[in-house]
C-alpha cells in the first residue's frame, strides 16, 4: 500500500514540473521587442544598378521611333492564304476569254425549188467578257448533193449574236441566237440568191485539257430565199481552242 502512495506522489510532482516548463518556455507577445523601422529594407546599393550599366546604355544612340498606321487593315486569313479549292468555272477565272471552234457539220436544206443534204465545215469564234455570256460569229459553208443540170448544191451561213454558256471545269452546255444572212447555190431564174436568216440552237463541250474541249452542236436555220421562207436544220461535232 505504501508503495502504491508513493508512486501516485511522483507521478502527480513530475505532471506538474511538465507545466511549469510549458508555461514559461513561451513567453507573452506583449514581452517580444519590436522591430525597428526599415529594418528589413534592401540597401541602397542592391535596388540601383551599377554606374557603368547606366552610362553604356545613355551612350547608345537611340533608333527611329516606329510608326504605326491606325487606317491600315491587318490582312485576314482568307487574304494571306490562297483558296486550294479549284474553282468550278474556267474561262474569266483563268482567262480565257476565247473560244475558236472547227468541226464537220451536216446540212439539211429543203425549199419548195429542191431539197439538199449537204456536208461541210463550221467554224465560229467567241469572245466572253465574263464567265457565262459572250459575242459570237459563226460560218457554215457545206457542199451537197447535186440538182438541175448536174450542179453540186452549195451553202453558206454567216451569222453572229449573243451565247450564254454555263463552262463548268468539265462540262460546258451553252445555247445562242444568231443573225445573218445565206447564200445558196443553185441559183433559180430571176431569183437571188442572198437572203436572211437566223440561227437558234445550242450545244455542249467536254473540256479535255485546259485549252481544248469537243464539241457537240445543233441548230434550227430560218432563211429567206426564192421568194419564200426555208425551215433548215444542222448538227455537228468538233474541238473548241480556249485562249
Amino acid at each position: 500500500m505504501r508503495k502504491i502512495v508513493l508512486a501516485a506522489v511522483a507521478v502527480f510532482s513530475v505532471a506538474s514540473g511538465v507545466k511549469a516548463q510549458g508555461v514559461s518556455a513561451f513567453p507573452p507577445a506583449s514581452n517580444v521587442p519590436a522591430l525597428a523601422p526599415g529594418a528589413l529594407t534592401v540597401p541602397l546599393s542592391f535596388s540601383q544598378p551599377p554606374a557603368s550599366l547606366v552610362a553604356t546604355s545613355e551612350a547608345a544612340p537611340a533608333g527611329p521611333a516606329p510608326s504605326f498606321c491606325a487606317d491600315c487593315a491587318l490582312p485576314t486569313l482568307a487574304e494571306a492564304a490562297p483558296d486550294p479549292r479549284p474553282s468550278p468555272f474556267w474561262g474569266g477565272g483563268e482567262g480565257l476569254r476565247w473560244d475558236l471552234g472547227v468541226g464537220y457539220e451536216y446540212v439539211r436544206f429543203n425549199s419548195y425549188a429542191f431539197d439538199s443534204n449537204l456536208n461541210g465545215l463550221h467554224t465560229s469564234l467567241t469572245y466572253f467578257p465574263n464567265d457565262w455570256f459572250g459575242i459570237e460569229g459563226s460560218v457554215v459553208a457545206a457542199f451537197g448533193t447535186k440538182q438541175f443540170d448536174n450542179e453540186t448544191s452549195r451553202y453558206l451561213l454567216y451569222t453572229i449574236g449573243p451565247k450564254i454558256a454555263w463552262r463548268t471545269r468539265k462540262w460546258g452546255p451553252w445555247v445562242h441566237v444568231l443573225v445573218g444572212g445565206m447564200h445558196m447555190i443553185p441559183q433559180i431564174a430571176g431569183q437571188g440568191q442572198n437572203g436572211f436568216a437566223v440561227q437558234a440552237g445550242g450545244g455542249v463541250d467536254y473540256r479535255i485539257t485546259v485549252n481544248l474541249s469537243a464539241r457537240f452542236d445543233g441548230d434550227y436555220v430560218r432563211s429567206q430565199l426564192y421568194s419564200s421562207g426555208q425551215n433548215n436544220f444542222q448538227f455537228g461535232a468538233g474541238f473548241v481552242i480556249h485562249f
